[in-house]
C-alpha cells in the first residue's frame, strides 16, 4: 500500500541530453497531502519510432516484423568492447619514462654492452607486467550492467502470449509484467491487464538503483518503466520503446564505456617523466655533438659515452617502488575493509578535495523507519482537539496501524509500519512470523486500493467485548474520515515540508462504528546511517568537501542534509543544464551548492566533470547502477558495502563494511602512502639531476666518467633499498595532498645543484689536494673513480632522510627497517669500494677514503635539510606560476588574484557597513539614554525616589 499516487505528466520539455526533463515539474509538485510528487524522467520519441508503438496489444508482433525490427534496432543488450590484450600489454611499454629505457636498450646493444642490455631490457618488462596484471584484475562495469538485465520475458507475438529471450526485443512488442518481474526494456504501460482487462490500477515499481529514489513509485497507463528495475506490485500490459544502449541503463552503460580518461597518478608520473626526458636528451644531443665534431671520435665511441649520460637520466626504479609502497598501502587497506581494485586511486584518494555521496544506502539505510509522529488526544472531535487532555501513545498508534496493515505485503511503507509495531509495541514484540494480536481479534480487513487509499480492519477487543473498526492511509483522506483536523493537517505538511512520508490513523468510538477519531499521524523516513555525520565531520576535519548527489526528492535530501549537519544549500537538478549559463558560471554553481536532487545518471556524471575541470580531484560514492558512470568518471570511485554488481565493477575501491565511516580510514591511510611515494619522488628526481648535472660537467669539461656497471649499481641497488619506504612511518596532512608539480621540481633541482656542488667537492679534493688521477681511459677504472662512485651512491641516497617529511628532518623518526635498509645498502656500497670489485671496474680506495667519504655524505645532507625547509616554508602559487608558467598556472593565478581582490572589497564594503551599523546603534542608544533619563526625573517629580527604569517602556521607546 501507497500512500501516494504516481502521476505521468506529458508537457513542455527541456533537452538534457539524450534526457527529457519535464519542465511543469521543475519546482517540486505536490500532493493533496503535500507530499513532494516524483518527478518523471520522459524520453521524447520521434514521429518514426512512435508510429512503431501503435501495436495491437493483444496481437503483438509478428515473427516477420519482429526480426525486421531486430535488424533495424540491434539486439536489447549493452554491446561489449573488447580490447587485444596483446595490445593492452603492449600499452605498457609506452610513456617518457619507458621511452628513455627503450633508448637506453638499443643503445647498449648498439655499443655491444650485453650486460647493461639485460638489466634495462629486465627493468622494463617487469614494471610492464606488473602494469598489465594490476589492470587485469579490475572486473568490467559493463559486464555487471548487462548482468542485471533480465533473461527471458513474456510478450504477445503472433496473437500468442509467448516466452522470448529478452535479448530479441524489439520497438512496439507488447510484454507482461507481473509482481517479480525484471523489467527487459524501457516500455510505456498501457493500462491494460495481461490477459487484456481495461484497467486503472498502477504497477509499483522498484527503480532505487536506477535513479536513486528512497520509495517505489506507482506507475499508470502512459507512464515509462526502465529496463532493469523491478516490478514490485501489480500487472500491466507494456509496449516497449527503447532497447539495448538506447534504455535508460543503457545511456549509463554508454557513459562508463566512453570514461577511459587518464589517471591523475599516471599525469603526475608523465609529467615527471617529460621532464626528465627534455633534460637528458638535451643534455645527451650537446655532448654527443662535442664527443663527435668537438673531439673528433668515431659514432660508436661517442655514443659509448653518452650511454653513462642516459643511464644515470633513467629513474629505472620510479613505476616499481611507487606500484610496490600503493600494493603494501592495499594490504592495510583491505585490513580496514576497504578493497582497492585500482592501485593509482590510493595516491588519488589521498588528494580528493570533494567527495560525492549518494543519499540512499550509502549515507541513509535505505528503509523506511518510524519516526516523531504527531498524537492526538484521546476524545478529540474537528472542534476540541485537546479533548480529555490525554494524549495517544506511540503504541496505541501503532498497534491500531497494524490491526489496518495487511500481513505479508511487500509495500515498502506497509513493511515500515509493520516492523516499527513489532519492534516498539509490547504485546507484538518477539512474535516473528506470526500475524495475531494478543488481546485483540481481527474480524474482517479491507486491503488499500487506489480510489479509497486507505485500509480497515473491524476489530473486536476480546477482553471487553468491544468492536471498532480502524483504518489507516492517505492523510487528506484520514482527515475527512475525522471530518476535519487542522492540527492534524498542519503537522502533515510540517513533515511534508521536512521530506517525510506521512500516513494517517484513525479508529471509530461510537458503538455503531460509523464516528472515527482521530489517532494520529505516522511520519516516515529513510533515516541516516547512525555513522554517516561523524564521518562527514570527520572529512571536512580532513579538509574534504562532501555533496549529496541524490535521485530522491528536494525536500527528502535537504531533511537527510540537515540531520547529518550538512548545509541545506541542496539544488534540483535543473540547475544543471540552465541554458543562460556559460559553463564557468555553472562550475561556480556546481561547487558552491551543499549538492543536487532529481538527478539522472548523465546528471552525476556532469557534475563530477565540471568541478574536474576546475582541477579538483572528486571521489563519488555509490551503490546503484545509476551510480556507475559518475563512479567511472570521479578521479576516485567508491562503491560502499551491498551495491550492485555495476556500481562494484565502475569503482576503484569497495567498502566491504556498511555505511562511509572506512573511508576516513582509507583517506589516512591514502594520505601517509602518498607521503611516502612524494617523498621518494622528491629524493629520486633530485638524484637524477644530480646524475645528470655531475656527469654533463664531468664529461665535457674533464673527459671524467665512471664505469657503466658502476652507475647501474647505483640505480638499481638504490632503489631496491627504498622499497621498503612503503613501510616507513609518515606524518599525515591535515589537508588534501597534492603533488604541487611546481615545487616538486623546483625543489629537487636545488637539491640536485646542491649534491652537484658537493660531489664537486669530492672530485677537486681527490684530483687536486690528494693528487688522485684519472683512471683508464678505455675501462674508466681508478681510484678517482671509485671514490666519486660512493659519493654520488652515499650523499643522495640519505637525503631521503630529509625528504621523507616537509619540516625539519629530526621531527619525525624514521621505521627501523627503512632506516636498515638504507644503511645497509651504503654499507655494502662503502666495503665495495675500501676494498674494490673487479667484475664492476671498482679500484679499491681504502679504509680512509671510504670512511671519510660515508662521514661527509652524512654531514652534507644537513645542509641540504635547511635548503628544504627554506624553500617549502617560503613557497607559493605564485611562484609556481612564474617558475613554471605551463598548462592553467597562468589562468588559475590569474583567477586566484581575481578572487583575493574580490575578498579584499567585500571585506572592506562588510567593514563599512559594520561602522554605519555601530553608529546608528550609538545614535539609537544615545536618544534612548535621553528618554530614560527624562523618564527618571519625571518620576522624582511625582515623588517616586526608585531608580529603576521599565524596561518595557524602554524598549518601546528604542523600538519607536
Amino acid at each position: 500500500m501507497s500512500t501516494t499516487d504516481h502521476k505521468v505528466d506529458i508537457g513542455k520539455t527541456e533537452v538534457a541530453g539524450d534526457i527529457k526533463i519535464d519542465e511543469k515539474h521543475a519546482d517540486a509538485e505536490k500532493h493533496e497531502d503535500g507530499h513532494e510528487q516524483h518527478k518523471e524522467v520522459n524520453d521524447e520519441l520521434d514521429a518514426e519510432l512512435e508510429a512503431l508503438l501503435q501495436t495491437p496489444p493483444l496481437e503483438g508482433l509478428t515473427d516477420a516484423e519482429a526480426a525486421r525490427r531486430l535488424a533495424q534496432f540491434g539486439p536489447n543488450s549493452i554491446p561489449e568492447k573488447k580490447t587485444n590484450p596483446l595490445l593492452k600489454f603492449l600499452g605498457f611499454f609506452t610513456g617518457a619514462l619507458s621511452y628513455l629505457l627503450e633508448i637506453s636498450t638499443i643503445v647498449c646493444a648498439i655499443t655491444h654492452k650485453w650486460i647493461e642490455l639485460g638489466i634495462l631490457v629486465f627493468v622494463l618488462v617487469a614494471n610492464a607486467v606488473i602494469g598489465f596484471h594490476e589492470e587485469a584484475k579490475a572486473e568490467s562495469a559493463l559486464d555487471a550492467l548487462k548482468n542485471t538485465l533480465a533473461a527471458t520475458t513474456r510478450a504477445w507475438r503472433n496473437g500468442q502470449l509467448v516466452e522470448v529471450d529478452a535479448k530479441d526485443l524489439v520497438p512496439g512488442d507488447i510484454i507482461a509484467i507481473r509482481l517479480g518481474d525484471i523489467i527487459p526494456a524501457d516500455c510505456r504501460l498501457l493500462g491494460i491487464g495481461v490477459t487484456g482487462e481495461e484497467t486503472e490500477g498502477t504497477l509499483q515499481i522498484d527503480q532505487a538503483a536506477l535513479t536513486g529514489e528512497s520509495l517505489p513509485v506507482n506507475k499508470g497507463k502512459g507512464a515509462i518503466a526502465y529496463s532493469s528495475s523491478i516490478c514490485k506490485q501489480g500487472q500491466n500490459l507494456a509496449v516497449v520503446t527503447k532497447t539495448g544502449i538506447n534504455t535508460y541503463i543503457g545511456r549509463a552503460a554508454n557513459l562508463i564505456s566512453n570514461t577511459n580518461e587518464q589517471g591523475h597518478f599516471q599525469k603526475v608520473i608523465n609529467h615527471i617523466g617529460n621532464f626528465l626526458v627534455v633534460l637528458s636528451l638535451t643534455m645527451v644531443f650537446v655532448v654527443f655533438c662535442v664527443e663527435k665534431w668537438g673531439r673528433d671520435r668515431t659514432f660508436l665511441d661517442s655514443l659509448t659515452t653518452v650511454l653513462i649520460l642516459t643511464i644515470a637520466a633513467i629513474p629505472v626504479g620510479l613505476p616499481t617502488v611507487m606500484s610496490v609502497t600503493m600494493a603494501v598501502g592495499a594490504g592495510q587497506l583491505a585490513k580496514k575493509q576497504v578493497i582497492v581494485k585500482r592501485l593509482t586511486a590510493i595516491e588519488e584518494l589521498a588528494s580528493v578535495s570533494t567527495l560525492c555521496s549518494d543519499k540512499t544506502g550509502t549515507l541513509t539505510l535505505n528503509e523506511l523507519t518510524f519516526d516523531k509522529p504527531y498524537l492526538a488526544m484521546h476524545g478529540n472531535n474537528t472542534n476540541d482537539f485537546e479533548g480529555t487532555g490525554e494524549s495517544y501513545t506511540d503504541q496505541d498508534l501503532l498497534t491500531y496501524a497494524y490491526m489496518a496493515s495487511e500481513p505479508g505485503a511487500q509495500d515498502a511503507i506497509e513493511m515500515a509500519v509493520r516492523s516499527a509495531a513489532e519492534e516498539r509495541v509490547e504485546i507484538l514484540k518477539q512474535r516473528l512470523g506470526q500475524h495475531d494480536i494478543p488481546g485483540y481479534k481481527v474480524n474482517g480487513f479491507i486491503p488499500f486500493n487506489p480510489t479509497s487509499k486507505y485500509t480497515e480492519a473491524t476489530v473486536t477487543n476480546t477482553t471487553t467485548g468491544e468492536k471498532f473498526r480502524t483504518i489507516k492511509g492517505a492523510p487528506p483522506v484520514i482527515v475527512r474520515m475525522v471530518g476535519g483536523h487542522d492540527q492534524a493537517t498542519a503537522a502533515v505538511t510540517d513533515f511534508a515540508h521536512r521530506g517525510l512520508r506521512a500516513l494517517g490513523v484513525a479508529r471509530t468510538v461510537d458503538a455503531e462504528m460509523t464516528k472515527f477519531e482521530m489517532v494520529g499521524m505516522i511520519s516516515l523516513l529513510d533515516p541516516p546511517r547512525p555513522d554517516s555525520a561523524h564521518t562527514i565531520a570527520e572529512c571536512l576535519k580532513l579538509g574534504i568537501v562532501v555533496k549529496m548527489i541524490t535521485g530522491d526528492q528536494l525536500i527528502i535530501a535537504k531533511e537527510v542534509a540537515q540531520r547529518l549537519g550538512m548545509q541545506r544549500a541542496i539544488l534540483d537538478a535543473h540547475a544543471l543544464i540552465d541554458p543562460s549559463l556559460s559553463e564557468e558560471e555553472l562550475t561556480d554553481r556546481v561547487i558552491k551548492a551543499d549538492g543536487f536532487a532529481h538527478v539522472i545518471p548523465e546528471h552525476k556524471y556532469r557534475v563530477v566533470e565540471l568541478m574536474q575541470k576546475r582541477g579538483q580531484l572528486v571521489g563519488m560514492t555509490g551503490d546503484g547502477v545509476n551510480d556507475a558512470p559518475a563512479l567511472k568518471k570521479a578521479n576516485v570511485g567508491i562503491a560502499v558495502s551491498d551495491c550492485t554488481d555495476a556500481a562494484r565493477s565502475a569503482a576503484d575501491i569497495v567498502l566491504l563494511a556498511p555505511g562511509l565511516t572506512t573511508i576516513v580510514d582509507g583517506v589516512k591511510t591514502s594520505r601517509a602512502i602518498f607521503q611516502r611515494m612524494r617523498s621518494y619522488a622528491l629524493y629520486r628526481i633530485a638524484s637524477t639531476i644530480h646524475f645528470l648535472l655531475f656527469f654533463f660537467i664531468s664529461i665535457l669539461v674533464f673527459n671524467f666518467k665512471i664505469p657503466d656497471l658502476l652507475v647501474l649499481m647505483i640505480c638499481v641497488l638504490n632503489d631496491a633499498a627504498t622499497l621498503v619506504i612503503s613501510v616507513d612511518n609518515a606524518r599525515i596532512s591535515k589537508r588534501p595532498d597534492k603533488w604541487r608539480l611546481g615545487q616538486l621540481l623546483s625543489l629537487s633541482f636545488l637539491l640536485g645543484v646542491g649534491l652537484c656542488i658537493i660531489s664537486y667537492g669530492h672530485f677537486f679534493i681527490a684530483r687536486y689536494a690528494f693528487g688522485i688521477s684519472l683512471g683508464d681511459p678505455e675501462t674508466s677504472k681508478g681510484k678517482l673513480e671509485t671514490i666519486m662512485y660512493l659519493n654520488i651512491s652515499s650523499c643522495p641516497h640519505f637525503v631521503i632522510f630529509s625528504t621523507r617529511v616537509s619540516t625539519w628532518f629530526w621531527k619525525s623518526r624514521p621505521s627501523p627497517l627503512f632506516f636498515c635498509a638504507i644503511f645497509g645498502t651504503q654499507i655494502i656500497a662503502m666495503f665495495m669500494s675500501i676494498y674494490g670489485v673487479d667484475a664492476l671496474d671498482a679500484a679499491p680506495i681504502g679504509w680512509g677514503w671510504g670512511v671519510s667519504v660515508m662521514a661527509v655524505s652524512l654531514i652534507s645532507f644537513g645542509f641540504l635539510d635547511a635548503i628544504k625547509v627554506f624553500v617549502i616554508r617560503n613557497w607559493s602559487y605564485e611562484l609556481t606560476a612564474k617558475l613554471w608558467p605551463f598548462g592553467d598556472r597562468p589562468a588559475e593565478y590569474k583567477r586566484r588574484v581575481a578572487r583575493a581582490a574580490q575578498l579584499k572589497k567585500n571585506m572592506h564594503n562588510w567593514k563599512l557597513a559594520r561602522k554605519v551599523y555601530l553608529m546608528s546603534a550609538g545614535v539609537v542608544a544615545f536618544k534612548a539614554a535621553k528618554v530614560d533619563k527624562a523618564m527618571v526625573a519625571k518620576a522624582k517629580a511625582n515623588g517616586d525616589s526608585s531608580n529603576t527604569i521599565d524596561v518595557g517602556q524602554t524598549y518601546e521607546v528604542v523600538d519607536a
